[in-house]
């Protein structure tokens, strides 16, 4: 068994508003059940993170990556199934209906669109990583300010 950790890519997805997507993951999820999170999982063995973003924002929400505007952050972590992981997130814009994702079936329960003022939404039911999603989802906003969106 490898004592890498697994690497992981996330979408912080803006719209024009300069809201961030969030969704719900499904109380049945062995990983942060029933929590805000963002788009994103594991790389495929010998995929590039940037493929991997673009599959998992297509799996997740139907959508695809238009423009990917910069990175967001690196964050070591441990899922609470004991697992270290390396997650390099990144901020996109997307094409395809922002009103209507196509949430992954058995994954995701519901989604939001939020402001930087509603990111304490994201410490519902979250007990794990001392606060992560929502120090993320704080940096994403602060990277749209940066680049003047």
């Amino acid at each position: 068994m490898s004592t890498e950790p697994l690497r992981c890519a996330g979408a912080l997805i803006i719209d024009d508003a300069g809201r961030l997507f969030i969704q719900r993951r499904s109380p049945e999820r062995r990983l942060f059940p029933d929590t805000w999170d963002i788009v994103g999982g594991h790389l495929e063995p010998g995929e590039e993170i940037e493929d991997a973003l673009r599959r998992e924002v297509l799996e997740e929400t139907g959508w695809t990556v238009s423009q990917v505007l910069g990175l967001v952050g690196e964050y070591r972590y441990t899922g609470d199934d004991g697992i270290e992981r390396v997650e390099t997130d990144f901020l996109v814009r997307v094409d395809g209906d922002l009103d209507r994702p196509q949430l992954e079936a058995g994954k995701h329960t519901e989604f939001r669109w939020i402001t930087e003022q509603e990111v304490a939404v994201l410490d519902e039911h979250r007990d794990v990583n001392d606060g992560l999603i929502r120090r993320m989802a704080e940096n994403a906003f602060a990277a749209v300010r940066s680049i003047g969106l």
